[in-house]
């Protein structure tokens, strides 16, 4: 996948669809289902994109329901209704974890493997500029299909295992996700196949390949 290059200076995460829709990124799918034990698959589509400075997503979810329990950054963002972007932006063993759930509440990990992994305090988590459609409050499980959307400004500086100034021309390994641990329905659908028997999204040997323009 190919990660277009926005030469704009973007300050506020609400603004990140609009600009994407001026430059024409397209969407990409995270709807495989790896395992059999879950199948549901909710409709989930993002996009993203760089700039001198940063990394922008954009996630549009539509899933049978929602929930935001987490509001403060470093919390089980995973159990609730979450996104999540893994990547290798440093070339080396060293991958990042950032989940985030449907209000914009950040869990972001660094390291080599699932085990031992470092969590990036608040003075990190705070620099990544977020927008939902759904507000920053959080809320208990809403039954009934919902749609919405979340928009993400990760500035290179957040990675903090590394000294990245740019990512003009590299090749990096990455995948996306969604899932809902305590969901009434929970689900793990994924941008690249996962082969292991169970959910596992630490496992960067199946990361696919993103490269930034």
């Amino acid at each position: 996948m190919n990660v277009k290059k926005l030469t704009i200076d973007i300050q506020d995460a609400q603004d990140v669809p609009h600009m994407m829709d001026e430059a024409k990124v397209d969407f990409q799918s995270i709807g495989i289902l790896n395992w059999q034990d879950f199948s549901y698959k909710p409709d989930v589509q993002f996009r993203i994109a760089h700039t001198d400075n940063a990394i922008l997503i954009h996630y549009k979810v539509t899933e049978k329901s929602v929930r935001a329990k987490y509001g403060t950054d470093g919390g089980a963002v995973y159990k609730d209704s979450c996104v999540e972007f893994f990547s290798v932006p440093g070339g080396d063993c060293v991958y990042y974890n950032i989940e985030c759930n449907c209000i914009g509440t950040i869990l972001m990990e660094a390291g080599c493997d699932r085990h031992g992994r470092e969590v990036a305090g608040a003075e990190i988590t705070s620099q990544i500029k977020r927008w939902s459609s759904l507000g920053k409050e959080p809320f208990d499980e809403r039954l009934g299909e919902c749609s919405w959307e979340l928009a993400l400004i990760i500035p290179y500086s957040v990675f903090f295992k590394h000294h990245i100034q740019s990512l003009d021309k590299q090749l990096v390994k990455a995948n996306f996700y969604k899932c809902g641990d305590e969901l009434e329905t929970p689900h793990y659908v994924t941008w690249n196949p996962i082969k292991t028997e169970k959910p596992d999204y630490h496992r960067p040997e199946f990361f696919g390949e993103t490269y930034f323009e």
